[in-house]
Parts: C-alpha cells; sequence; structure tokens
C-alpha cells in the first residue's frame, strides 16, 4: 500500500521543480501563479501575486476559469513545503496543461530566503 510520501515523491519524479533561487525569475515569466494550500493558509500570507485555489479544489476551479483554459499556459504552483503542489501539479499535466512546474520547498523555503510575502490587509473599523 503507498503511502503519502510515496505518492508525493511518484509526482515529484513527473514534475519540474523550480530551485528556490530561480523562482522569482519563473513567477516573472508565468502566466499564473497558483497557491494550491488551504484558505487559512493563504490568508496568513502568501507570494504576492498568487491566485488560491486549494489542492482539493483545484481541478474544479481551473476548469470553471475560462482564462485558464489554454493549455498552454505557463503555470506555477506552490504549496507549504511542495508536497502538495508536486501533486496539483501531475494532475493539470493529466488535465493537458503543458507547462507546469512547482517551487522547490514551497512556500517555507520562499520565506527561509527572505522573500516578500503578501498578506491580505485586516478591515479597519472606527
Amino acid at each position: 500500500m503507498k503511502t503519502a510520501h510515496d505518492l508525493v515523491a511518484q509526482a515529484k519524479a513527473h514534475t519540474h521543480e523550480i530551485a528556490i533561487n530561480q523562482a522569482e525569475d519563473a513567477i516573472r515569466s508565468a502566466d499564473v501563479l497558483i497557491d494550491v494550500r488551504e484558505a487559512d493558509e493563504y490568508a496568513a500570507g502568501h507570494l504576492p501575486g498568487a491566485v488560491h485555489m486549494s489542492r482539493g479544489l483545484l481541478e474544479f476551479k481551473i476548469s470553471g476559469s475560462p482564462e485558464l483554459a489554454a493549455r498552454d499556459l505557463n503555470i506555477v504552483l506552490y504549496c507549504k513545503t511542495s508536497g502538495r503542489a508536486a501533486l496539483a501539479a501531475v494532475q493539470l499535466q493529466s488535465m493537458g496543461y503543458l507547462k507546469v512546474s512547482s517551487i522547490a520547498g514551497g512556500f517555507d523555503a520562499w520565506v527561509a530566503a527572505g522573500k516578500p510575502v503578501a498578506k491580505p490587509s485586516s478591515p479597519v473599523f472606527e
């Protein structure tokens, strides 16, 4: 029986991972940067410019977004440490997307490298 770790390792073998020191360039050249973490993780902080599509709803959300229908879009994914992003990349590839990659080490590696984090502003009530 396969474990989650086995599935991630298998997915990573079929996924192009971007080294953290090349991530900013890859993001600049991407058509879309997708955060596949859960909503609370995204709200706590995310990569600037990222759109949120949690791993559990990714296939439904991307299928329901006409602006993301072109299968030659350059898509960069990330999650907390890169496991969910690898699984998501394999799913997008199976849906016919041709240019899918993920950030090695995910959000944690991004933060550890001292790169910028966006946080939604909280409403102010006066």
